[in-house]
């Protein structure tokens, strides 16, 4: 059986790798030349995406992958601020996480490892078809065109591959515009090093503004004791932060900025209101290079709507169906659970016991739940933040905010 993917993201080198290990004849392809051309937030791995990853990569790849992973289970409660840098409460205890977090470009790299030579960069598909035997077909903006027997997109939240099965784009933009960005804990100021302390946050205050705070340290919280495997990109406590604004005109516009005009630009966003200045020195003290500006884009909550197309020789996994929201960190996971599941009932058709139809209409069916729940989780954040931008949810946050803190306060003395 050919196949091939197109996309080289998370969930395409994981699916890629999954197929090389059971000798599958796969090649994907990705527009990027280089590997480390990818930006975002570092990514959160639960327990169910680190079991279907051990399915999917041998022993040793997947020990990289840990050697170069912080364990959430290492860091305390995550936090959750107002405007002003005020402490309002905290989330779960983590001490019993499995999870971990890995920076995008190290956990991509490692994964194209593992695709080894089935990965051909610089290779963008401009279109899908078939052959008159009804074989699928991938057309290459060289002019060049492939045919194969499964044809999967992973090639993302504008994939050509889920377009063509659709009929029309398989989501939406979700209302809010993201800027991602790095600073290292070392840069910032020691009064403000000890608030943000080892941990994550979330700040959310009126008027749409959003302010997420990652805690990465792959060396201080290491999920292995294993410096030789170490690979990370972040080699020291870094705080990978994403700052989220509803859409405007003026948002709009500053996605075509970049660097320390970008720095600026979201600066001025969050003081026009009323952000305090010791809330934002994580923004202030940011890498201008890191700063990158994405889209949210969201796919139906409902199971029933996605993967909208009859079962066949063409399909597609990941955001390219799914599309989700970065809000509650599992995206990339259920990418590479979906290319968990799509190597599993390959198998089936491998060994014999099962058509390709129906391998993949169990696949797509299993991809609908879960796309579904983690939507639902990412939409919740979504909605919260954007109810702030309405005069009454940003009447009741700017008021309600204080009496939270002021509890808080109240409750940690007593």
């Amino acid at each position: 059986m050919r196949i091939i993917i197109v996309g080289g993201g998370i969930g395409g080198l994981a699916l890629a790798a999954g197929l090389r290990r059971h000798q599958f004849e796969v090649s994907v392809f990705d527009r990027d030349h280089d590997i480390a051309e990818t930006a975002g937030y570092h990514i959160t791995l639960d327990g169910r995406a680190q079991a279907a990853l051990r399915e999917l990569v041998a022993p040793e790849i997947f020990e990289r992958l840990l050697g170069s992973a912080s364990a959430l289970r290492l860091r305390p409660a995550d936090a959750l601020w107002d405007r002003h840098g005020r402490l309002l409460g905290y989330g779960p205890n983590l001490s019993d996480s499995p999870s971990v977090d890995i920076d995008r470009i190290t956990l991509r790299t490692i994964l194209a490892d593992a695709a080894a030579a089935d990965l051909r960069l610089g290779r963008a598909v401009t279109d899908i078809g078939r052959t008159a035997d009804g074989k699928p077909t991938a057309a290459f903006a060289d002019g060049s065109v492939q045919e194969c027997d499964l044809l999967v997109g992973a090639d993302g939240t504008h994939s050509v591959v889920a377009r063509h099965l659709a009929g029309g784009p398989t989501n939406e933009p979700a209302g809010i515009v993201g800027f991602s960005g790095r600073t290292a804990a070392e840069d910032l100021g020691v009064s403000e090093r000890q608030r943000l302390g080892p941990r994550s946050g979330m700040a959310i205050g009126p008027r749409g503004a959003a302010l997420y705070i990652g805690y990465l340290d792959p060396v201080g919280n290491a999920v292995l004791d294993a410096p030789a495997r170490r690979e990370a990109i972040t080699t020291g406590p870094t705080y990978i932060w994403g700052a989220m604004f509803p859409e405007s005109a003026a948002i709009e516009s500053m996605r075509g900025t970049r660097g320390a005009a970008l720095r600026s630009a979201l600066l001025t966003g969050f003081r026009r209101r009323g952000w305090s200045e010791r809330s934002l020195e994580v923004l202030t003290r940011a890498d201008p290079d890191s700063i990158a500006a994405f889209r949210f884009n969201a796919a139906s909550t409902r199971s029933q709507d996605l993967a909208p197309w009859p079962a066949g020789p063409v399909t597609a996994l990941g955001d390219a169906v799914h599309a989700t929201p970065p809000t509650a960190g599992m995206g990339a996971g259920a990418a590479i659970r979906d290319a968990a599941s799509l190597v599993t009932h390959l198998l089936e058709v491998a060994a014999g016991t099962t058509a390709l139809t129906v391998a993949v209409s169990g696949f797509e069916a299993d991809m609908r739940v879960r796309g579904s729940e983690i939507l639902t989780q990412a939409m919740k954040t979504v909605r919260w933040i954007r109810a702030t931008d309405t005069p009454l949810g940003a009447a009741l946050t700017a008021t309600t905010t204080p009496l939270l803190a002021a509890t808080n306060r109240l409750r940690r003395r007593s």
